[in-house]
């Protein structure tokens, strides 16, 4: 069996880069003490903070990010990968953040990033409203990391709802896919779970998606059940709903061994796009 273990890091960010270095570098002493090869963090791990000009006010650009330097130190010190699910990223000159992952190889150094590309924007009953548009420039490309487990597909939270996107990845080589999140109540409970074991199940992947939990300051309140699952559909390990560390071990050959039942990939097919049938007679 060749094997990885993972470990994603469920917390509850607050306002402030500094508290939440302080919350999550001790989790992530845990999961290499734990014996954790990828360590997994979530979406905006550095700064959950609604209001613009107090996120400016906090935000870094990524030279200067103290997060980011924080876990490559880290990395390299521990011996581990650490893919930060992202990090609010500010651009210097321009009016919009970028939300961007980050995956560190255990030198410390940054060996992929990814923008997240689809904005969540919405209203929701009870009064929450998101623009996520409004503040975040949209990345513009998938991204594919070759590690030594294999090709590493990076995605975050909203983009879970394209599985194009996922397919894409499946189809460049990828065998573990990923969606660190900062998912509302209200849609992790209708569809969190489902989400990420479909894009699991339909790609014959892995899947890592390490999650905000709890109420934030700044009034959010996220899901949390950070989720690992397999290429079966078969959940690892669930975070539940509160802040901690969980740890599932991922036999990779599962991959091949699930797509050699379901080879959904090598039976996929190009096909034209769908006409409009506008006359009954001629559709028969």
């Amino acid at each position: 069996m060749t094997a990885l273990s993972v470990a994603c890091i469920q917390t509850t960010s607050t306002t402030s880069i500094a508290r939440n270095i302080a919350l999550t570098t001790p989790m992530i002493e845990d999961a290499a003490r734990s014996g954790a090869s990828l360590i997994c963090l979530p979406e905006v791990v550095n700064l959950v903070q609604g209001e613009r000009e107090m996120r400016l006010a906090e935000a870094h650009p990524e030279e200067t990010e103290p997060a980011l330097a924080a876990y490559r130190e880290q990395a390299a010190r521990l011996g581990v990968w650490i893919h930060v699910g992202s990090l609010v990223i500010r651009q210097p000159g321009q009016e919009k953040f970028l939300n961007r992952g980050f995956l560190i190889d255990p030198t410390g150094a940054v060996m992929a990033r990814y923008d997240k590309i689809h904005m969540f924007d919405v209203d929701l009953k009870g009064g929450e409203r998101y623009r996520e548009s409004s503040a975040f420039q949209p990345g513009d490309r998938a991204v594919v990391a070759q590690t030594p487990w294999g090709a590493y597909g990076m995605a975050i939270c909203y983009d879970m709802r394209f599985p194009h996107l996922f397919r894409a990845q499946a189809e460049a080589g990828a065998r573990i896919l990923t969606a660190p999140s900062c998912f509302t109540r209200p849609t992790g409970q209708a569809h969190w779970h489902a989400l990420l074991r479909a894009r699991a199940i339909e790609n014959g992947c892995f899947m890592i998606a390490a999650a905000q939990c709890g109420v934030h300051e700044d009034g959010r309140k996220t899901y949390g059940h950070s989720l690992i699952v397999d290429p079966w559909g078969e959940v690892l390990a669930d975070g539940g709903d509160a802040p901690g560390v969980v740890v599932a071990e991922l036999d990779l050959d599962r991959v091949d061994e699930v797509r050699g039942m379901v080879p959904s990939l090598a039976n996929s097919r190009p096909f034209a796009a769908p006409e409009i049938v506008t006359d009954t007679k001629a559709a028969e």
